[in-house]
């Protein structure tokens, strides 16, 4: 029985031997998995959309330079006399030089250069009838174009700018400059032009951040709300206009639009209280 179960084992074991090595042979022929990198560039590109219809392109944003009554609506016309003549120089001030010219009617331009500019701007301009009024009632006082006074202080004050001033009436000029003097109705007279300058100035700059650089009319609206405290806007009421289109001006930031809409409730009840 020894040899018989000897040689039935031996069978055996070459048998399983063998169904082992087969099994080996077959995972041995399966091929391995390999990664492959992928080369961006490669990729299969998106289908690129359709070309739309070309549509007509929106009409262009006209900019009328005007805030609705008079200021700067009106170019200045070309056979214009004119009849009055401001100008202020202070090369250290940021505005270095401004000039205001307009005739009886109050059309005219200003002409100012800023610091650090090269050349200076030009822009049409036309005093409201308050202004007008303003300016009439004390060249009467002063009953300038026949009067010879002097109306410079005696000491000299030219680091505070020098102001000139001349006035074409009648077939007759008379021009004067002070930097400084205690006669009030010629400090009125230079009081006003500097508030007329201060208005169209930062009308201008309004205009231009509104259309150029939006993001700065929150430093100007600032700027102007400084002036209405200060009394150095020579008619506020003029500018409503101009205000009220700035407070609906998507372009402009949300903190200038509301800043418009407060300036406009504080001068119309300035104005209220002045009609009172």
């Amino acid at each position: 029985m020894a040899p018989k179960l000897f040689t039935t084992f031996f069978v055996g074991a070459i048998l399983f031997l063998g169904a082992l090595d087969a099994v080996a042979q077959k995972r041995a022929k399966k091929p391995a998995l390999v990664k492959k990198s992928v080369n961006i560039a490669e990729l299969p590109k998106a289908a690129e959309p359709e070309p739309s219809t070309p549509t007509e392109p929106e009409p262009a944003k006209k900019n009328n330079r005007t805030n609705g009554t008079d200021v700067g609506s009106a170019a200045v016309p070309k056979n214009s006399a004119y009849t009055h003549f401001y100008e202020f120089t202070q090369p250290d001030f940021a505005i270095k030089s401004i000039k205001i010219r307009h005739d009886e009617a109050g059309k005219g331009d200003i002409v100012f250069l800023k610091a650090g500019a090269d050349e200076a701007i030009t822009d049409p301009i036309l005093l409201s009838v308050t202004t007008l009024e303003k300016i009439r009632s004390i060249l009467a006082e002063l009953d300038f174009i026949n009067s010879t006074e002097n109306y410079q202080h005696e000491r000299d004050f030219s680091h505070l700018g020098n102001a000139k001033f001349t006035l074409n009436s009648a077939g007759r000029t008379r021009t004067t400059q002070i930097n400084y003097t205690e006669i009030k109705p010629a400090k009125a007279l230079m009081d006003e032009y500097r508030r007329i300058g201060n208005q169209y100035i930062w009308f201008f700059d309004m205009t231009v951040a509104r259309e150029n650089q939006p993001l700065d009319a929150p430093r100007l609206m600032s700027a102007f709300d400084g002036y209405l405290r200060r009394d150095e806007i020579s008619d506020p009421p003029q500018m409503l206009p101009l205000l009220a289109q700035l407070s609906n001006d998507e372009r402009i930031p949300l903190i200038a639009r509301n800043h418009a809409e407060k300036l406009i409730k504080q001068i119309e009840k300035q104005a209220n209280k002045e009609k009172k």
